[in-house]
Order: C-alpha cells, then sequence, then structure tokens
C-alpha cells in the first residue's frame, strides 16, 4: 500500500518538476527573445537616430592634433641667387603614451642623452637628462596629452641613421622635418630684408600680428606661437606671400585628451617665393664703397674732409623708368643668421646699432654712450645744396624767376630788420652775375634766398610755407615714398616750425638752400629719380615678381606713376645744364656723362666742432636718357662732393658693368688708367 501511495507521488512530482522546467524554459526564451529585440532596436536606433551625430564626434575627434609651420618661401636677388632660403632640418619628437610613468621618462631620458653624447654634433651645446624629461612634460604642464613635445632639433646623420635602424627600441620618439631660415653670408641688404623672430613675441610688439588669429578657423592658416615670422623689411612686408600653410598631424583621442587612434598627416605648404629687384653685386658694391669712404674720410687730411667723422652711410640706386630698386644700402650692416635658435643680449646690444634700415628711417650712430650718440647726426640729414634744383623749380614754376634771370651775387643775402640777418655762400663767395643755371653750377646759397625764398615770402606772405611745401611733396620730399617697406619715415619737415618759432621770412630763406627739411636716402634717390625723368614719380619698387613652390609666376609688379608734374621743357633744361656743371670728386675717366648736385649740410656740433658737415649726393646717368639714379648720405662726412660723390661712382660702375647704362647692355669694367673719350664727359 505504501509502495503504491510513494509510487503516485514521485509521479505527480516528476509532473510537476516537468512543468516548472517547461514555464522556466518559456521564461529564458521570452527573455532572450526581449533582449535580442531591445538589442536590435538600439542598434537601430544607433545607427538611424544617432548615427550623425556619432559620426560627428567621431570627426572631432581625428581632428584633434598639431599645426606644423608651413616651409617658408625663398627670397632671391634680381638674377636668382639666393639672399633668404628655407632649409631642412630633422628634430626629434616625443609622444607621450597613456600611462607613462616618470621612471621610464627618466630612462627613455638618459638613453637619449648617451645617443646625443655619442652621435651628435660634438661643437653643440650638450643637452641633460634633466633638459630631455624637461621636455617631455609628462605631467601636461605646458602641452596636452596628444600635443608632441620637441626634444632636439637639428640631428645629425649619425642620429638619424641609429633612431632609424632602432626605431622598435625607441617607440615614443618621432623623427620630424622642419625648416629654418638661413641668409647670405655675403650679407646682401641685410636690413632691406629683415628677419624673423617667434610669432610670441611679435604678435606682443607688432600691430600686424596682434589680431592676425581673430575670427581664424582655418587651422591651415592659423598662426602658432612656436613659428618664426617676419619681423622687419622684406620679411614683414610680404610675410603672407612668403609664410605659406600650415601643415597638421591628427589623432583619434579619447575623452581625457589621450591617443587611441593612428596618425594623420597633413602636409605643409610651402610659401612664395619673392625675386627682388636687388642687383646682388651692385648692392655688395654700395655697401663696401661706404665702408672704403668711411675710411678713407677719417684718415684724410684734406680741408674738404679733415674734420668729418663719419660712422655710418646710406645710399639708394633707383631705376629711372621703372623705379626699380637695384641697391639699398644702409651701413655697417650685421649678420641677421645670429638669429637663429635664439639671441643672447649680449649679442642683441651688439647688432642693435646696425639692424635699423637707415635708407629708409632714422637710425643713430654706434656710440655706445646715449648722450653722446644723441649729439651726433642720424641717417636724416638736411638736403643742404641738393635742394637747389628743385629751389630753382619751384621759383619757375612760381613764376619768381625765368630761365634767363640775373642777379649780381656779392657772396651773401642780408635780410630781416634793418639787415642784421644775413646767408652766405661757402667761404662768402663772390659769385657775379647768375643766371639760374650758373646758381645750381656755383652752390649760390644767396641767389636761392634772395631769388626764390625771400621772393617766396615777399608775395605770399604767410601761405609761402604752404606752398612751398606742395611742391616738395610733389617730388617725395616730406612723404613717403610708396615703398610700403614697415617703418618707412616720411622725413622731418622743419619749416613749419621755423615759421612758429623764428619768421616765415627766416624759415622760407633757409629753406631755399636746403636747411629746413631732414630726408632719408630712399626719399633722395626718388627725388633724383623725378629730376631724371622729367617730372614722373614713380613708387619704388623691391619686388619684381613672385613664383609657386613649382616656379610658376604667382605676381608680376608693375611700374606705378605716384604723381606727375608737367613742366616746360627749359625748366628741365635750366636745372639740368646747371647740374652738369657741378664741380665733384672721384668721377674722374669716367665713360658717361651724368648730371649731380652735391650737398654739405650744417647741424650743430659736438664739444670744440662748432658744425658737424653731412656730406650728400644725388645725380643721374646719362644725360641723354638717364638710366639710373643714385642718392647717397654720410652723416659728420664732410663736403658731399669729397665724402659722397665717390661712393655714387663705384655704384655707377658696377650698374654699368651689370646692366648697362646704354641701351647697348652691360660693358666690362675699364682696366686701370684705361683711355677715355673725353668728348664723352660733360
Amino acid at each position: 500500500m505504501n509502495a503504491e501511495v510513494k509510487t503516485e507521488e514521485q509521479k505527480k512530482k516528476e509532473v510537476r518538476n516537468r512543468r516548472h522546467f517547461s514555464i522556466r524554459l518559456n521564461v529564458f526564451f521570452m527573455l532572450t527573445f526581449l533582449l535580442f529585440s531591445m538589442l536590435i532596436v538600439r542598434l537601430a536606433y544607433l545607427q538611424f537616430v544617432e548615427g550623425p551625430s556619432l559620426k560627428e564626434r567621431q570627426t572631432s575627434l581625428i581632428t584633434k592634433g598639431v599645426s606644423i609651420p608651413p616651409i617658408r618661401g625663398n627670397i632671391y636677388d634680381s638674377k636668382g641667387q639666393p639672399i633668404a632660403y628655407s632649409i631642412s632640418t630633422q628634430s626629434l619628437y616625443f609622444t607621450l603614451k597613456t600611462g607613462m610613468k616618470q621612471e621610464t621618462a627618466e630612462a627613455l631620458a638618459a638613453k637619449l642623452v648617451k645617443l646625443f653624447d655619442e652621435k651628435g654634433d660634438k661643437n653643440a651645446e650638450p643637452i641633460t637628462a634633466e633638459d630631455v624629461v624637461k621636455a617631455m612634460d609628462i605631467k601636461g604642464r605646458t602641452h596636452l596629452p596628444f600635443q608632441q613635445r620637441r626634444i632636439k632639433s637639428g640631428l645629425t646623420k649619425e642620429e638619424i641613421a641609429y633612431l632609424s635602424e632602432h626605431r622598435d627600441e625607441y617607440p615614443d620618439v618621432e623623427i620630424v622635418e622642419e625648416s629654418i631660415r638661413q641668409y647670405s653670408q655675403e650679407r646682401v641688404a641685410a636690413q632691406l630684408v629683415g628677419y624673423m623672430a617667434k610669432m610670441k613675441g611679435a604678435k606682443q610688439n607688432l600691430d600686424f600680428y596682434k589680431k592676425i588669429n581673430e575670427d581664424q578657423s582655418d587651422p591651415a592658416l592659423k598662426y602658432l606661437d612656436t613659428e618664426d615670422v617676419g619681423y622687419d623689411g622684406i620679411e614683414l612686408m610680404y610675410q603672407k606671400e612668403l609664410r605659406g600653410l600650415n601643415g597638421y598631424k591628427s589623432y583619434q583621442i579619447d575623452s581625457m585628451s589621450r591617443i587611441v587612434g593612428d596618425m594623420k598627416l597633413t602636409k605643409p605648404v610651402k610659401g612664395q617665393n619673392l625675386y627682388l629687384t636687388i642687383n646682388r653685386k651692385v648692392q655688395l658694391t654700395a655697401q663696401q664703397a661706404i665702408l672704403d669712404q668711411i675710411a678713407t674720410t677719417r684718415a684724410s687730411t684734406a680741408k674738404t674732409l679733415k674734420d668729418a667723422q663719419p660712422t655710418t652711410g646710406y645710399a639708394v640706386a633707383i631705376e629711372v623708368a621703372t623705379g626699380k630698386v637695384v641697391a639699398m644700402a644702409s651701413m655697417p650692416d650685421y649678420d641677421t643668421n645670429v638669429w637663429q635658435g635664439g639671441i643672447s643680449q649680449e649679442e642683441l646690444d651688439a647688432i642693435t646699432p646696425a639692424m635699423g634700415n637707415g635708407a629708409i628711417r632714422e637710425v643713430f650712430p654706434p656710440y655706445a654712450d646715449p648722450k653722446e650718440r644723441s649729439q651726433h647726426p642720424t641717417s636724416l640729414v638736411p638736403l643742404g645744396s641738393t635742394q637747389k634744383p628743385l629751389t630753382i623749380l619751384t621759383g619757375l614754376m612760381e613764376k619768381l624767376i625765368t630761365p634767363s634771370s640775373t642777379w649780381n651775387d656779392p657772396g651773401y643775402f642780408q635780410f630781416g630788420r634793418d639787415g642784421q640777418a644775413e646767408v652766405q655762400n661757402a667761404g662768402r663767395a663772390y659769385n657775379g652775375s647768375l643766371t639760374p643755371t650758373k646758381a645750381i653750377a656755383k652752390s649760390s646759397n644767396a641767389f636761392m634766398a634772395k631769388m626764390v625764398g625771400d621772393a617766396l615770402y615777399k608775395r605770399e606772405g604767410k601761405k609761402s610755407v604752404d606752398i612751398w611745401d606742395q611742391h616738395m611733396k610733389q617730388f617725395g620730399l616730406g612723404v613717403k615714398t610708396g615703398s610700403g617697406l614697415p617703418k618707412e619715415s616720411p622725413g622731418i619737415v622743419d619749416y613749419f616750425n621755423s615759421a612758429t618759432r623764428d619768421s616765415y621770412q627766416s624759415a622760407m630763406i633757409y629753406a631755399s638752400f636746403g636747411q629746413q627739411g631732414k630726408y632719408t636716402a630712399l626719399q633722395l634717390a626718388q627725388y633724383a629719380a623725378t629730376l631724371a625723368s622729367h617730372g614722373k614719380r614713380m613708387k619704388p619698387l623691391l619686388v619684381d615678381h613672385t613664383t609657386d613652390a613649382e616656379g610658376n609666376v604667382v605676381t608680376t609688379m608693375k611700374p606705378q606713376v605716384l604723381n606727375e608734374i608737367k613742366l616746360p621743357d627749359s625748366y628741365w633744361r635750366t636745372i639740368e645744364n646747371g647740374m652738369a656743371q657741378v664741380k665733384v670728386e672721384g668721377f674722374d675717366n669716367v665713360r658717361y656723362d651724368f648730371y649731380r648736385k652735391t650737398g654739405t649740410s650744417q647741424q650743430q656740433g659736438v664739444g670744440k666742432r662748432k658744425f658737424v658737415e653731412n656730406a650728400v649726393f644725388i645725380s643721374f646717368a646719362p644725360q641723354d636718357h638717364p638710366k639710373l639714379a643714385v642718392a647717397v648720405i654720410v652723416p659728420d662726412g664732410g663736403y658731399g662732393g669729397w665724402g659722397a660723390a665717390p661712393i655714387a661712382r663705384k655704384i655707377f660702375d658696377a650698374y654699368d658693368a651689370e646692366v648697362g647704362l646704354t641701351d647697348a647692355g652691360p660693358r666690362p669694367p675699364l682696366a686701370a688708367n684705361a683711355a677715355i673719350d673725353m668728348t664723352q664727359q660733360p
């Protein structure tokens, strides 16, 4: 009986177990179905709803990376020889990997330093393990985790070869090609070409860079604090053309800015190349001629030079028809390669007197004592007698004189109340009867003062200063030349201040023979070229054309007339006939004729020297069809005909040999003591 009951119970229990198992199985299948259904729904949601946003997020992660500075374009002379150029250098960069410990970094640093010591440049400043660890910045004090850190620049071939062969032993470092700026060892137009500095400092000091990154979203155009940028001269003036486009090295990173994907590289684009109008040989001739003349003058015992103490000199040569500047010298100069890799305060102090381009702006002489320096002439000096051709033209234009007017020059001109003030010729020289032409040839201060300066004042009164100023500016005196060079000076006009301080009459009289305005060598060259062209004031051109990296011409600069002064031919002949007779030193045995005007402007002297005499000279050649105009300024250089003219002679000769002063083209330099056809002399 009991056995039957147990059997029955067992059967019921088995039935219940099977029922429970079936329920659990059904629940399992249902849960599995629900889970799969949810997964499918979620996948569909991700793909069709969140897909675009996830894709955008993925893209944003990929574009996180590091900009690579662009490769700067080169600067060439007029014949395609390099003056400033970018060369490649290999640098070692470190990439921080997630979780790197201090001990690991120090071990890598020690390993790299050992490599540098064995394979690196023995003359380079040694790098310590501490230097390397600091550059690695594993705590991210100066870099984001994904940003590469530069460990060393200028790797040697041995270092590069070793690192390439043992790449597996240095998984966290990478060799990157970069560019550095090199300048001609000949120092071709150093101040004109300019130099470069870090963007970080440039944006604090130059307005050009202060807002250049504002609203700039394109990473290829955004300036980097670590890149070198143009800071002066052509390097600054053509910064945008020379710069090129950034490269970009990007990584996929996580929310902690850690690298989680492969690197993608967009290479930088090289900037445009500039081809200057500067002729290398003419430029170098001008530079050396200034230095030679400074030495000659300081050693001379001649009456015209014995009291002169020049330390600087400036010269500009400009083509009359086009405005192309073939030479612009500011001496002494310096080696602009000193800026590579940073500069010490000692080095900066040493080059500071030579950094400024005195041919276009005011530069002080290289005296160490500031008080002494302030008492000597700067690069801006009065024109002196080089003013006189324009004074005569002004008198002709204002109908104060005619080409045939005459005045008996006793050697002086008295003016003011009861004739108490007096203007004298050099040495109070008596010149007798003078026409405007002879007044230029004799360089008569008295004629200019009486016949133009005083006459203009007596006719126009206070308006005379404004009338005078208008004529000066038409010829480029008292205004910028239009060159576009950074920091170019418009000169210093003093006749307005003099009229208020002294009298309008004295302002006009002293302005008439070149003592009321200080101008740059470039302004004087433009003025001389305007005389040579019979009234066309040309924009000075410094760049002939630009090309892209493949050599294709991008832009060609065209001559531009800034303004034109139309006058009767008789007016031009009046001044040219006078300029052809001006006595000048240093032009013996030339084979070209030329027009010229010397100038010896005076300024207050220092110590026992009551006056300082500045040597000034303008000229253009040849006479029948002027091709080149030259201006030279030698502050504290003595008489213009002796202290400045010989420099111009060497510039004309160099241009004749390189380009040619005639349509026949270049002519080889003459041998010493060669015979000259004197029928070609002025």
